[in-house]
């Protein structure tokens, strides 16, 4: 101690440092701490084991990311301008994964709304959504037979929900499913959702469908979430960004084969 403030160990003054590049950037790996800081990977290891224990960090695959759980949803309007350009790659891709014919069932969401937009003007497509604003978007194409589920419904992301909506979507046979995500935990192979109300939903949509299609940009990968929809190893593919590909990287080579990166 000096003048009667507590002096840093090196170890402590290091961990702070990781706690404010995990700030700026979400996702640190393993390599760029032991460069950066000149350590081996046995202590950049501890490090990141004991900022995990203080609650400062959650180590993943190959390095770790800043601890920010999902408690509630952000607003329909403000998740709606976030990662905008993003979300709009990640459809362009999407949508070339839907062929004439498909039966595609879109879960309430600002990407899956960008899903929606790519579909107007293609032909033969059957499509069904809990989500209002996506219903609103897509019946300004006469050429789509269009499904609007019913049930509770929310502001929050404009949507229906509860038993209601499950027992609607129960009645479809589904090609596509395009499904939305709070967050996606890729160390424990998880696809998360806020509440276990959207998470019951979710994993009804799943159910019915023949091939799950995850949106989500790379935000979704520093965040963590309370209520589980699925296994990553057990859905057909995750469409995100360039932004999450570090993290992916440093996934096992199981789960790295379930992600297409948009550019």
């Amino acid at each position: 101690m000096t003048g009667g403030v507590p002096v840093l160990t090196q170890a402590e003054d290091r961990q702070a440092k990781i706690v404010e590049l995990l700030r700026t950037r979400n996702f640190v790996d393993i390599r760029t701490l032991t460069e950066h800081f000149d350590i081996s990977v046995a202590t950049v290891r501890r490090d990141l084991g004991e900022l995990e224990a203080a609650g400062l960090a959650r180590r993943t695959h190959g390095g770790a990311v800043n601890t920010n759980q999902v408690a509630l949803d952000k607003s329909n309007a403000a998740r709606a301008v976030w990662k905008q350009s993003e979300k709009a790659a990640i459809a362009t891709v999407v949508s070339g994964m839907i062929v004439d014919g498909d039966t595609v069932l879109l879960d309430a969401g600002t990407t899956a709304l960008e899903v929606a937009k790519k579909l107007i003007g293609r032909r033969n497509l059957t499509l069904i959504s809990n989500g209002l604003d996506i219903v609103a978007e897509l019946t300004r194409d006469e050429a789509h037979s269009i499904y609007s589920v019913g049930g509770e419904y929310t502001d929050t992301n404009r949507s229906f929900r509860g038993p209601l909506a499950e027992q609607f979507i129960r009645q479809f046979n589904v090609d596509k499913l395009i499904l939305n995500a709070a967050s996606i935990d890729v160390d424990r192979g998880l696809i998360c959702t806020s509440t276990p109300v959207n998470a019951s939903v979710a994993r009804t949509m799943i159910e019915v469908s023949r091939r799950v299609i995850v949106v989500a940009d790379h935000s979704k990968f520093t965040k963590s979430s309370l209520s589980v929809t699925a296994k990553i190893e057990d859905i057909g593919v995750v469409v995100t960004d360039a932004g999450a590909k570090s993290i992916i990287d440093a996934a096992p080579e199981k789960l790295r084969k379930k992600f297409v990166i948009a550019n």
